[in-house]
């Protein structure tokens, strides 16, 4: 069996991760092979064969939660080596830039700070995650910070699991009616749920980047929430699969063998049969830059620059947040929470309109082709701020900017579809996000980046002419009853003829005769009827690359972008 190991296991195989680390002062951070990159994930350091002078490291901060003093710190360590840092979108810390030289010293410095960069990275469980307003919040309910921890300090350094999971574990728990971002890309969900007039946990279990979780159909009170962890763990661990790399995530298990036949296993592990699951409870809110507090203060959401900091902002924030007595916390959304202000007043100063955006790592992570951050500014974001639009930006089909889980999701890509033009985005549209009914679906699978801002614009006015208040409703009851391919040759037919003419909410699934007549009610007069047969298709390709096809490059572009210099 071990020969059919993917090439992952062959090396847990051969040497456990715990064990590598023993030796970790006289790695050679100047000459690594292969191994050493897989085993240094575990411990948050990682890079690639094609930049090998140049490292990131990944720091875990659990919950969110860090104090103004390591903050300052994490700067100064910033400051003293010449570091990029950004916010993940899991609420937590990624140093870029990092010198082979200097790797050992950082590492250790970070970890010295109570914060731990171990099993960040690799195949762990993640950084675990709860809402931003945890336990302080006017929706919060149970406060999950104290499960987290003792997730947290289960995992941490625990021989039998650094490294030695399967694959990933993303988990998230959430106490709060209404979260500020969506938890159902994780692997492992525990939403606030109520069962015979008690509050718990209802179970979500196999989501990610572009799926969502599903419900597992089991309720759990607060003190049980450890225990089911510990036995969902060892289960993945025992009897998740090892070989092929592309099948090896909770989501591909329940594919496999479902959903029962793993509670089944968790049960075993977990010596005791579980409830049948409670009402989840879902309350769609709006935050604001000030939110109300429980206790009568409020929390300021500090809008970084798409989850860039600078070294001076942050110790900034710092001295702010000591002078003040606030709490420090990092959202999921790649935004700064300050909590404890007495009024819903502050001096700082939010650096962009980012805080229903996220972006992913771009050109800072080796999958992106594009710098995505930068790419933002393609985007109509005042319209999308005064809407409160939830988008999500990945630079790689892996899918780090949540896009299917938003309410308009984009990809950036490269291209030779529209003439010189090579970069664009995939735009996805219409996901259930906020109670994980489903995922986005795409509206285009290319968009230049210079049309990108006409695109959105138009999902926009179609939901400013709508009678809902909300786009994640709008979107999923207006477009969802249409098809794909009916909804991108709407918008492009409106494209065409500078248009913005509203769906009507259809109560079922429309069929394509009904969808060709509703085209043809409106733009009969349009050129791309001869390629309408069977499907919308050809008539899509046609219409998109007579609208977008460029003559010239992106004059957006200037200089022109050495992509020699792109990770």
């Amino acid at each position: 069996m071990e020969n059919k190991l993917n090439k992952r296991e062959r090396y847990k195989a051969q040497l456990k991760p715990i064990d590598y680390y023993k030796d970790f002062e006289d790695i050679d951070f100047e000459s690594l092979n292969e191994a050493d990159r897989f085993y240094l994930q575990d411990f948050g350091i990682f890079n690639t064969n094609f930049l090998e002078d140049e490292f990131t490291i990944r720091i875990r901060i659990p919950g969110g939660k860090i104090s103004a003093s390591n903050f300052k710190k994490i700067a100064d360590i910033v400051d003293e080596y010449d570091l990029t840092i950004i916010l993940t979108a899991r609420g937590g810390i990624q140093l870029h830039d990092v010198e082979a030289e200097n790797v050992l010293e950082i590492h250790k410095r970070i970890n010295a700070l109570g914060v731990s960069t171990w099993q960040s990275f690799g195949d762990n469980v993640r950084n675990i995650i709860t809402d931003a307003y945890d336990g302080c919040g006017e929706f919060s309910v149970i406060e999950t910070y104290p499960l987290v921890m003792a997730m947290h300090d289960y995992i941490i350094e625990n021989p039998r699991y650094v490294g030695m999971l399967p694959r990933r574990i993303s988990v998230g728990i959430s106490g709060n009616r209404s979260n500020v971002s969506s938890f159902f890309a994780n692997d492992l969900y525990f939403a606030l749920a109520k069962k015979d007039g008690v509050f718990g946990f209802n179970v979500y279990m196999g989501g990610k980047n572009t799926d969502v979780a599903q419900n597992a159909d089991i309720f759990l009170v607060e003190s049980e929430v450890f225990n089911f962890f510990k036995a969902f763990i060892e289960t993945f661990y025992i009897h998740g699969s090892r070989f092929s790399r592309a099948k090896t995530r909770i989501f591909h298990m329940i594919e496999e063998i479902g959903i029962d036949a793993i509670k089944s296993l968790i049960i075993h592990e977990y010596k005791s049969n579980f409830q049948s699951q409670g009402e989840t409870i879902f309350e769609k809110t709006k935050f604001t830059e000030f939110h109300k507090l429980k206790n009568g203060k409020y929390g300021f959401c500090y809008q970084t620059d798409f989850s860039r900091l600078k070294s001076d902002e942050i110790k900034n924030i710092a001295s702010y947040a000591t002078e003040n007595s606030l709490e420090i916390r990092l959202g999921m959304d790649q935004n700064i929470y300050l909590i404890g202000l007495d009024e819903p007043s502050t001096t700082l100063k939010s650096q962009a309109l980012s805080s229903t955006i996220v972006a992913c790592a771009g050109n800072l992570c080796p999958y992106a082709v594009w710098s995505i951050k930068d790419e933002t500014s393609y985007l109509p974001l005042e319209k999308i701020n005064e809407h409160s639009i939830q988008v999500g930006f990945s630079g790689c089909a892996k899918g780090c900017g949540r896009h299917k889980h938003t309410d308009i999701g984009l990809i950036g890509l490269k291209t030779n579809n529209f003439g010189d033009t090579d970069g664009g985005a995939r735009i996805f549209i219409g996901a259930s996000h906020s109670d994980g009914a489903s995922a986005g679906r795409q509206l285009f699978s290319m968009v230049p980046f210079i049309h990108l801002d006409s695109v959105v614009s138009l999902a926009i006015k179609f939901f400013e002419l709508s009678s809902y208040s909300d786009f994640e409703e709008f979107a999923t009851k207006i477009f969802n009853n249409y098809s794909e391919e009916f909804v991108s040759l709407w918008f492009l037919a409106n494209l065409e003829t500078d248009k913005s003419i509203k769906l009507l909410r259809m109560d079922s699934a429309t069929t394509f005769e009904y969808e060709v007549k509703l085209l043809k009610k409106e733009f009969s007069e349009l050129d791309f009827w001869e390629h309408v047969g069977e499907n919308f298709h050809d008539a899509i390709s046609y219409l998109s690359k007579k609208l977008w096809t460029i003559e010239g490059e992106d004059p957006r572009y200037t200089p022109k972008i050495d992509r020699v210099n792109f990770r």
